[in-house]
């Protein structure tokens, strides 16, 4: 479950006050169990949240949804077969800034970048990956503008995922820093359960991820853009609807 600690509600996900962490903690545990992936706290103080980080670090308690990294791992096997080494996964670290409102704290689903530039502890990646199921498309949009802003631009891109299983699709989005930041490809997936087996319907693909932007330099010898093609981005689908 992605951080996002406010000092004020700014979106339509379920919002609690902040009391105790004990308290949020069986809160967040009451929204896992109704299948919903976002929840909005209120009135927490820097000093606060970090109590409560740090109590949930204790307990080993990172509320992660396994399908949420499936599109960050999709990456990571480019990156490998490319055989660089150079790129760190940053996982679920927490991190903070300051603006006019207060602190704010954020909590990617997957993020990354590459080393040394952004291997140092409490660094901003240069990738982030939000994903949703409950969460609307205009709250992982908000949470794609939180990034940019907070790490003043230091985040250079942001991949959105939305699961939605009404409509059987997943929408990806992907976001590139500037200011105000550019949507730069949409890509539709539409599972028809009509066909035997069943079948994928994607239109935007294949998938294109700059390789001067995530590694912040040019693409040396054997070292190109990342793209995922067709039958990656059908695999990465089958991946997601088998776990969710």
């Amino acid at each position: 479950m992605p951080a996002s600690v406010e000092s004020k509600q700014s979106d339509d996900s379920d919002t609690v006050p902040f009391t105790n962490v004990e308290d949020l903690l069986k809160v967040i545990d009451g929204t896992i169990r109704a299948g919903r992936d976002s929840l909005t706290v209120t009135n927490v103080s820097l000093n606060r949240f970090t109590e409560f980080d740090k109590t949930r670090e204790e307990q080993r308690r990172r509320f992660r949804f396994r399908h949420y990294d499936t599109l960050y791992t999709e990456f990571l096997w480019k990156v490998r077969d490319m055989g660089l080494r150079s790129w760190i996964s940053l996982a679920s670290e927490t991190l903070s800034a300051q603006d006019h409102s207060g602190w704010r704290c954020k909590e990617g689903d997957s993020t990354g970048g590459p080393t040394p530039k952004r291997g140092a502890k409490s660094a901003w990646p240069i990738l982030v990956v939000e994903a949703g199921v409950s969460e609307t498309i205009q709250q992982l949009r908000l949470d794609m503008r939180r990034w940019f802003s907070m790490s003043n631009h230091q985040v250079k891109m942001v991949l959105l995922a939305k699961f939605d299983g009404d409509s059987s699709q997943i929408v990806l989005e992907k976001w590139e820093e500037e200011a105000p930041p550019v949507l730069r490809q949409t890509i539709t997936i539409i599972r028809n359960t009509a066909t035997d087996p069943v079948s994928y319907d994607i239109t935007g693909a294949p998938l294109i991820l700059l390789f001067r932007l995530l590694f912040l330099r040019g693409p040396g010898p054997g070292e190109g853009d990342f793209v995922l093609n067709v039958p990656e981005l059908k695999e990465y689908a089958e991946k997601v609807w088998s776990r969710v």
